[in-house]
C-alpha cells in the first residue's frame, strides 16, 4: 500500500463523502431515521462528522468496505432510491458483520454525470460541494463515485467494496472501476447481475448512461460480453434471444430458474466460468429481481420474479466455487413501499429480503 495512496485517498474521502446516512441532504424529511442511525452507530447523534472521520484511521483494517450512494437521479419511473443506503445501514448494523462504512457519496440530487454538464453548472456545483469553483474535482454522484473507487481499488489492491444504492445507474462507475482495477492486476471476471430487466438499452431518451442501459455502457469492460451473466429476467420489449443475440451475454430469466431449479441453473453458470477459467466475481443485485411480494418498495416492481431462497441457493453455490470480489444492491425505495395491488404495506418485506442477501454477500466476501 502507498502512503501516497492512501493519503490521496483519505483527501477524497473528506471531499467526496459525508458520514453514513447523510448522502441525502435534508432539513427535516427523515431527521428521526438519520439521529436513531447515528445514535446506533456512534453512540449519539452529536459529533457525528468527527466521528466518522476519526474512524477513517481505521480503514485498513477491514478486508470489505461498504459505500452508499444516494442516487436516484438516473431512475427514472418511481424515484426515491436514494433513501435505500440510510434504511438498509439501519437493519445491517444489527447484524453481527464485519466492514468498513466509508459514508455516502455527497450527492446534488438534480445530476447524474459531469459529461452532461457544462462548464458553468460545473463551477457552480464546485463552490456548493467544495467551496471552490475551480477545483478539478467532479461534482455529480456518478462521477465522483468512479473517482473515489479508482482511488479506493488503487491504494488497497487486497480490499472489497460493497455499494448500497441507489438507483441502478449507480453500478456504471461501480463495475466501470472495479473492472479496470481487476484488468490492472490480470484476473479474469465475470458480472452476475440479478435483476428483472436487462438493463441493456443504448440509451433512454437520449441519455445514454441510466438506469436501464448501464450494462450496455460497461460490456467493453469485460473481456468477453458473455461475461454479463443475467438472472430473473422478465420484464424486456423483446424476447429472450433478442439481447443474447445483440450483445452475447447470458441470461436466464425467472421462468426458467423456477421451471429448471435454482441449483441447476448455478450449475450451468459454473460450469461456463470454471471454462472461461474465471477468477472472481462482481455481483449486482437489483431489488426488483425478486418477486413484488418480497420486494414492493421499489421503483419498478414486477410480478413473477425470484423468490430470496432461489437467489440465495444461486449465490451459496457461486460463492462454493468463485470468490465474490465485489457487489452492490440497489433500487431500494423504502417510501415506495406500495405493492402491485395498490396497497401500502410497510417496507419492512424488502428491507428484510435485501438485508438477507447483503449479509450472505458480505460474509462471503469478508472469507477471502
Amino acid at each position: 500500500m502507498s502512503e501516497n495512496n492512501l493519503k490521496t485517498l483519505k483527501e477524497k474521502m473528506n471531499r467526496y463523502l459525508c458520514p453514513p446516512g447523510n448522502g441525502v441532504f435534508t432539513v427535516n424529511t427523515a431527521k428521526e431515521r438519520k439521529e436513531a442511525f447515528w445514535k446506533q452507530l456512534y453512540g449519539s447523534s452529536l459529533g457525528v462528522h468527527e466521528k466518522w472521520q476519526a474512524d477513517m484511521e481505521k480503514l485498513a483494517d477491514s478486508k470489505v468496505a461498504l459505500l452508499g450512494i444516494p442516487s436516484d437521479c438516473g431512475g427514472g419511473i418511481l424515484r426515491g432510491a436514494n433513501w435505500g443506503p440510510l434504511f438498509l445501514r439501519s437493519e445491517l448494523i444489527k447484524e453481527d458483520l464485519k466492514y468498513h462504512d466509508l459514508g455516502d457519496v455527497r450527492v446534488i440530487p438534480h445530476l447524474l454525470l459531469d459529461k452532461y454538464l457544462n462548464q458553468e453548472t460545473i463551477e457552480s456545483c464546485r463552490k456548493a460541494l467544495y467551496q471552490d469553483g475551480e477545483f478539478p474535482l467532479p461534482v455529480s454522484p456518478l462521477s465522483i463515485t468512479e473517482d473515489f473507487c479508482n482511488s479506493y481499488y488503487a491504494t488497497f489492491s487486497d480490499k472489497k467494496l460493497f455499494s448500497l444504492g441507489g438507483d441502478h445507474s449507480v453500478s456504471y462507475p461501480l463495475t466501470k472501476s472495479y473492472l479496470k482495477a481487476k484488468k490492472a492486476q490480470g484476473k479474469k471476471v465475470a458480472l452476475i447481475h440479478f435483476d428483472a430487466h436487462t438493463d441493456l438499452l443504448e440509451e433512454r431518451m437520449g441519455i445514454d448512461i441510466c438506469f436501464g442501459s448501464w450494462c450496455t455502457h460497461i460490456l467493453e469492460d469485460l473481456l468477453s460480453p458473455g461475461h454479463l451473466i443475467q438472472i430473473g429476467i422478465r420484464s424486456s420489449g423483446h424476447e429472450r434471444g433478442h439481447w443474447e443475440n445483440k450483445f452475447g451475454v447470458q441470461q436466464y430469466w425467472a421462468e426458467q430458474v423456477r421451471e429448471e431449479g435454482p441449483s441447476k441453473i448455478a450449475d450451468k453458470i459454473i460450469a461456463y466460468l470454471k471454462q472461461n477459467t474465471i477468477d472472481e466475481l462482481y455481483i449486482s443485485y437489483d431489488i426488483d429481481a425478486l418477486d413484488a411480494s418480497y420486494a414492493s418498495a421499489t421503483g419498478t416492481p414486477e410480478l413473477n420474479g425470484l423468490s430470496p431462497h432461489e437467489s440465495m441457493i444461486i449465490l451459496q453455490e457461486l460463492a462454493a466455487s468463485f470468490p465474490f470480489g465485489g457487489a452492490d444492491l440497489v433500487e431500494v425505495a423504502p417510501f415506495l413501499a406500495t405493492d402491485l395491488k395498490g396497497e401500502s404495506p410497510e417496507p419492512q418485506t424488502t428491507l428484510l429480503s435485501a438485508t438477507t442477501l447483503i449479509r450472505f454477500i458480505i460474509s462471503k466476501m469478508g472469507e477471502d
